[in-house]
């Protein structure tokens, strides 16, 4: 019976992963948030829907996007991106965001302002006022998130492999037992770390719960809207592969 402290090891791991990612989730999709004045609705900019859907980069991609569209940025089917108008760009945060990260010259290759613009504070502040709204998750949560996914599947491999032990160095008759008493934690982690996986890692990477729902009334019928929703792939090709790299 020697293999029964090593499923006791196995089952506290296995459970104190699936506890933490439980409350990981609960904290993410349930933040608290500011009561909203008595008959107000709360509306998503373009820009808003944008980081909800999928993050400072996606942000970054329209706001280059849009600057290319009303002639103040070149975005080049090479993979560079070139100022065209730069008073223009003035009263907006997240553009002059964009015209610093291309630098003195007015130009740079797309792959490597993406990231520049996405860490500027513009965004950062974006990304705070939605979460006050309750309408994102915060760092902190996306953080937790991962750190739960991890210890669920450190508990499912941790329950593996003392299982594959117990039942190889145990005695041939308990191998029965061994086997039915490590499924119950293996099981455990096994559907914990699938849903986490496909359920709620997803939903809880960038948007609320409040804020899917709103991404979900957006109407994609405005071509901005379905970049910010959906992503570069409703774009013509000349803008893929600029945003690409001219990949």
């Amino acid at each position: 019976m020697v293999w029964v402290p090593l499923l006791l090891v196995a089952c506290v791991v296995a459970g104190v992963g699936c506890a933490r990612l439980c409350r990981a989730t609960l904290a993410a999709v349930l933040p608290p948030r500011a009561e909203a004045p008595e008959g107000s609705a709360p509306e998503l900019t373009v820009g808003e829907a944008a980081y909800l859907a999928g993050g400072p980069l996606r942000v970054t991609d329209l706001t280059l996007v849009s600057m290319h569209r009303e002639r103040r940025l070149l975005l080049a089917r090479t993979g560079w991106a070139t100022v065209l108008d730069a008073g223009a760009c003035a009263a907006d945060p997240l553009e002059r965001a964009v015209i610093g990260a291309l630098g003195p010259q007015g130009q740079a290759p797309i792959p490597a302002v993406r990231p520049r613009v996405a860490a500027a504070d513009s965004v950062h502040l974006l990304a705070e006022r939605l979460v006050a709204r309750g309408l994102a998750v915060s760092a902190a949560g996306r953080r937790e998130v991962s750190a739960g996914l991890r210890a669920v599947r450190a508990g499912f491999l941790l329950s593996l492999a003392l299982g594959t032990v117990s039942a190889l160095l145990g005695p041939a008759a308990e191998r029965a037992a061994v086997l039915a008493g490590f499924a119950l934690p293996l099981l455990a982690s096994g559907l914990c770390l699938l849903i986490g996986r496909t359920e709620v890692y997803p939903y809880t990477r960038w948007a609320s719960p409040a804020g899917q729902r709103l991404l979900a009334g957006l109407s994609p019928a405005d071509p901005l809207t379905a970049l910010a929703t959906r992503g570069p792939a409703v774009l013509e090709p000349e803008l893929r592969a600029a945003l690409r790299g001219g990949g």
